[in-house]
């Protein structure tokens, strides 16, 4: 995939968070404190992206699809074809607990028909990455003591896989078919000013990182882009982002937040996991102590 084709969907914002530059680009260049280093580190990206470019050092690859679902509790069913009749997979969700007083208990099941609505609803998942390649360049600068140039090659393979990702989004939700009179400026994609969502696992709305190894299976991921996940199910190369797209209108990003022992023994049974596993997996949510 064309690297060229993702500039204009980067979103430059984060790189300065990566530098410890607080601030909205391009804005960020006016400050009085800060103004004159960001656009000094912006001048330099642009050095290196240019010879990203023309030298076609990292490689963009992608996967993605679009499948027959439903909702059965928290769960999300992935179906073999539209006759339903099949499972090919199934995705696991947690639910808000703490007190809402619009009685709102969020899960990202709720964004999905149920199966007994009859209702034929879809779920998408992807996967891209612009990694690999990154880590080479990076150690040629190492390799001369050359940190700064390091760090900066990795901040700009992380911006150009976030680009890549709000790309693939663009064009799955016009082949769905709601984004097909989509017409949004770079800043309204960057703001999110479109329909439907794509949570990652290990993200506040799925804290469950072992999710992906689900996604990995459903899309052959490894095979398709050579991403891999470690043992932690951390996505190699870094560069890389996945996740799922939720299409309902009324879609939004939420976290989970803190869960309690009965949820955690509800979960374990619907993954057929170890209520210990789960716990170790989700100890950032827990609101008890499981020793």
């Amino acid at each position: 995939f064309s690297l060229e084709t993702l500039v204009d969907y980067i979103d430059w914002s984060p790189f300065f968070h990566a530098w410890e530059l607080r601030g909205r680009y391009p804005k960020i260049f006016e400050d009085q404190v800060i103004g004159e280093k960001s656009k000094e580190l912006f001048d330099d990206a642009q050095g290196l992206l240019s010879r990203i470019l023309s030298e076609n050092l990292f490689t963009a690859k992608c996967v993605y699809g679009i499948f027959p679902a439903n909702r059965v509790g928290d769960d999300i069913e992935i179906y073999v074809d539209d006759s339903r009749e099949k499972c090919l997979s199934k995705f696991h969700f947690l639910r808000q607990q703490n007190d809402k007083s619009n009685g709102e208990n969020r899960s990202l099941a709720d964004y999905v028909a149920s199966k007994e609505s009859g209702f034929s609803d879809h779920i998408g998942a992807f996967a891209v990455t612009t990694g690999h390649g990154v880590e080479e360049f990076a150690k040629s600068f190492e390799a001369v003591n050359d940190d700064y140039n390091s760090i900066m090659v990795k901040a700009l393979g992380d911006r150009f896989a976030e680009a890549f990702a709000e790309y693939l989004h663009k064009e799955v939700r016009r082949l769905w078919g709601f984004g097909a009179d989509e017409s949004l400026s770079s800043e309204e994609l960057i703001g999110e000013k479109y329909r439907g969502i794509r949570p990652a696992a290990g993200y506040p709305a799925c804290p469950d990182h072992t999710e992906k190894q689900r996604l990995w299976e459903l899309l052959d991921v490894e095979n398709h882009t050579g991403i891999r996940l470690t043992e932690s199910c951390a996505m190699w190369p870094a560069s890389s982002v996945s996740g799922l797209y939720f299409s309902h209108p009324k879609s939004k990003y939420f976290a989970v937040g803190k869960i309690g022992e009965d949820q955690v023994i509800d979960y374990a049974a619907r993954k057929n996991m170890s209520q210990k596993d789960v716990e170790r997996w989700l100890a950032p949510n827990l609101n008890y102590d499981p020793s």
